[in-house]
């Protein structure tokens, strides 16, 4: 199935309003540990997110019981929709979401997953990308990238998160606009990519800066451009798709849902608690 960038924005507008109304007052509190389900590896931009809010909450005495964080990465996020929407204690069942919370279900109707089902909770942040290489390729700009992967064609490979979603589409976007022939290789999670590259098991990623922070901090990944509209403070040198003459950008929307069937009272709980944490100094920061 294709999918428009213009049905998938018209997607995250959707959550974005629904999360966005004002919640009722509350009269339900969690009686046993709430699953918190992330639906990719360890590791990546999703599981750092969820295990950082879990941080949070446990720091601040935010919820009157915890957080357990449960990896559910099978299926470009299929295992963990799945789970959820099958759940069956819905209010004590949410889920970290990313694009692919709209693309897999989109892509895999065999699923029998209905994304607009889950119950919006909060939209916490929208993650960046950038094009990274290990800094023994000898590559410095995006240039000198395009060029020296155009001569080696399909013998370049990126690695990414699961299939037909996010890096995925951005590989596609290169190949299709600077043309280039890349394998891509899908990986569980973000985190593992990371590690291929600063192991040069492949040759790049478009990784999210907080799964591959700790190799650019050691100097180890190099970014060469990035996928925003403007240059990202932590990263000036790294060019933007407008400066390469490509119209493009693109965003992972970070948000946590609740199970399809949820109380309107146990949403509520949830949508207050994550506006404690996003309003807290540590996810400021």
């Amino acid at each position: 199935m294709k999918i428009s960038r213009r049905s998938l924005m018209g997607l995250a507008v959707f959550a974005g309003l629904g999360m966005a109304v004002n919640a009722p007052a509350q009269a339900f509190e969690p009686v046993k540990p709430i699953d918190f389900i992330i639906m990719a590896g360890k590791g990546g931009g999703a599981d750092k997110m969820a295990r950082l809010m879990q941080t949070i909450v446990e720091k601040h005495n935010m919820a009157s019981k915890p957080l357990i964080p449960i990896n559910k990465p099978g299926g470009s996020g299929a295992e963990a929709l799945v789970h959820v929407q099958n759940a069956k204690d819905q209010d004590h069942t949410i889920m970290v979401t990313l694009n692919s919370f709209y693309t897999t279900p989109m892509r895999q109707p065999g699923l029998g997953v209905d994304s607009l089902k889950f119950a919006p909770v909060a939209r916490m942040a929208e993650d960046t990308f950038l094009l990274w290489v290990h800094k023994d390729a000898g590559l410095t700009t995006f240039d000198q990238w395009v060029d020296h992967v155009k001569s080696v064609g399909d013998k370049w490979v990126m690695g990414g998160t699961g299939k037909l979603q996010e890096d995925q589409l951005i590989t596609d976007f290169l190949n299709a606009n600077f043309d280039l022939k890349m394998k891509y290789v899908p990986y569980k999670g973000g985190g593992t990519v990371a590690k291929q590259v600063a192991g040069k098991h492949i040759n790049s990623s478009v990784n999210n800066p907080s799964e591959i922070e700790g190799f650019y901090n050691a100097g180890v990944a190099i970014p060469l451009v990035s996928f925003t509209k403007d240059r990202l403070e932590k990263f000036p040198n790294a060019p933007t798709m407008t400066e390469k003459g490509q119209n493009f950008a693109y965003f992972m929307q970070r948000s946590v849902v609740g199970a399809p069937g949820m109380s309107a009272d146990a949403q509520a709980y949830y949508t207050s608690l994550f506006r404690k944490v996003y309003d807290s100094q540590e996810w400021q920061d």
